[in-house]
């Protein structure tokens, strides 16, 4: 089982069905493996605590905490239960823990009672993956108590509220600073909302590694080990030829700056040339913005037919409009047979004159994502691995979802999900850098998936070293543009 395999609640349920048959491992026994595993974790990474209040619900995440609790009050420590739902309605595994922690000894109460002012850390026990529908009653006052405490919170297989499998938050979840998931990582815990709820993530395996190796990940994590990368040793005796002419269509009336960040993040990634054609009266400004790129206003699609001759790989979209003449390069480029990065105002001319095509990646937010699906933007979020898949399925590609916790899908079902990344980074061209980057690894020659997976890491590693140094507001897309470079060249 890798590190960066995701599963999906019904894989991780048939694991645990398949413990049951394969190595007779009954509810009871999973429990106090968990909890077991859960409190060794706690006792390493919060040494010095001596009072924990322990939140159980009404499933067998419920019991987890029983035995969490249990084991803490055998260790020394003062331990208070605060209690979701009376002992004799719980599952029957978790009523035995419940049971096991009340015959040792530990103090409980109501959940709705105030939270014990010695407590020092709270373990978040409520629901786990058992997530159905919205949060309400004393489940969803317990998790308002829990957040309002002020203190550090860790959630039990993940955060309750969380839906594991998509990452949505309906209405209340706990805000976990770190998250102990059990049998293998969640694939909700990554995108949309769950690195915000999630904290610090752990996993405990439960001795459980070979079942789940047997299953398929339904996600992997980004990582540089698994990428393309650093970019291959260039021969001395080479010329600019060798690496590739991207060529940037866009910088409608109005709209001069995006075609040029993406031009110069193209050279940053590597490209060996970059040609820019935009709107006439924005020629003169991108040129002086990117001085090595070659800088054309064109007219219409007749002025454009040239460049993209010339090009290996084109982006279109940086703000292109939606204007005739926009319209007009859009069809010129997409019928080229050019691979493309198709971004911004060119995605939504493309929901508009929808087809489908292997040979480009399509790099949405989720405003785009709705256009290209005609939905809205709330049903992108509830579920951006659907969103995604159902773009790709659609139109073809390579799709890049952007947002917290970018999903990438391939044409061969492989979905990918980047952790790094910041909220510095919800800043104005940002995705113009995005595509910049795909297309300058493009235009050396990787493939369009391994162009969407390594430009999608390295903008987000770039966004996360100048956020440490700048804060986490007031990044500026071509604040990325320097840092590049070495990230590509030397990754972490």
């Amino acid at each position: 089982m890798s590190a960066h395999s995701l599963y999906r609640c019904e894989q991780i349920r048939a694991c645990e069905q398949q413990a049951a048959s394969l190595y007779q491992l009954d509810e009871n026994e999973l429990m106090s493996r968990a909890g077991s595993e859960a409190f060794s974790l706690i006792l390493k990474l919060y040494p010095h605590i001596r009072y924990l209040a322990v939140y159980c619900g009404a499933g067998n995440n419920a019991g987890d905490g029983y035995v969490v609790a249990r084991l803490a009050h055998e260790h020394g420590l003062f331990v208070t239960i605060y209690q979701c739902k009376a002992v004799s309605d719980l599952p029957l595994a978790a009523q035995h823990a419940a049971l096991m922690a009340i015959n040792a000894g530990v103090e409980c109460q109501a959940a709705d009672e105030p939270l014990d002012s010695e407590a020092e850390l709270i373990i978040d026990a409520l629901l786990g993956i058992g997530l159905k529908g919205p949060v309400h009653g004393v489940i969803a006052s317990a998790i308002h108590q829990i957040n309002a405490s002020g203190l550090p919170v860790v959630a039990l297989d993940i955060p309750s509220g969380l839906n594991a499998d998509t990452g949505e938050v309906q209405n209340f979840c706990v805000k976990a600073n770190t998250t102990l998931t059990f049998i293998a990582q969640k694939a909700g815990m990554y995108t949309a909302d769950g690195p915000d709820y999630c904290g610090t993530i752990h996993c405990c395996s439960l001795q459980l590694d070979a079942c789940v190796s047997a299953l398929t990940p339904a996600a992997c994590l980004l990582s540089p080990a698994a990428l393309s990368l650093p970019l291959a040793r260039r021969k001395k005796n080479s010329h600019k030829g060798n690496y590739g002419h991207v060529l940037v269509i866009g910088g409608g009336p109005g709209m001069p700056g995006a075609v040029s960040l993406a031009a110069k993040a193209a050279m940053r990634a590597g490209a060996g040339a970059v040609t820019v054609a935009t709107w006439p009266e924005h020629a003169k400004s991108a040129l002086s913005l990117v001085p090595e790129a070659m800088v054309s206003g064109v007219k219409n699609a007749k002025d454009l037919m040239p460049f993209l001759a010339r090009a290996t790989v084109c982006i279109i979209g940086p703000g292109l409009g939606e204007s005739d003449w926009a319209v007009s390069l859009f069809f010129a480029a997409i019928t080229s047979q050019l691979p493309m990065v198709i971004d911004a105002s060119a995605l939504r001319l493309l929901s508009a004159h929808a087809q489908l095509d292997d040979n480009w990646i399509l790099t949405p937010h989720p405003g785009e994502a709705a256009c290209l699906l005609s939905c809205s933007t709330d049903l992108i979020q509830k579920d951006r691995y659907k969103a995604a898949a159902n773009i790709q399925q659609q139109y073809g590609g390579v799709v890049v979802m952007k947002g917290a916790g970018t999903v990438i899908q391939t044409p061969e079902h492989d979905t990918f999900v980047c952790s790094r990344g910041n909220p510095a980074m919800a800043s104005a061209g940002m995705g113009d850098v995005l595509s910049g980057i795909i297309a300058g690894l493009c235009a050396q020659g990787f493939s369009l998936a391994d162009a969407a997976q390594c430009g999608v890491w390295a903008h987000a590693v770039a966004g996360d070293q100048i956020a440490e140094k700048l804060g986490g507001a007031g990044l500026l897309a071509s604040d990325l543009l320097d840092v590049l470079p070495h990230i590509l060249n030397y990754p972490e």
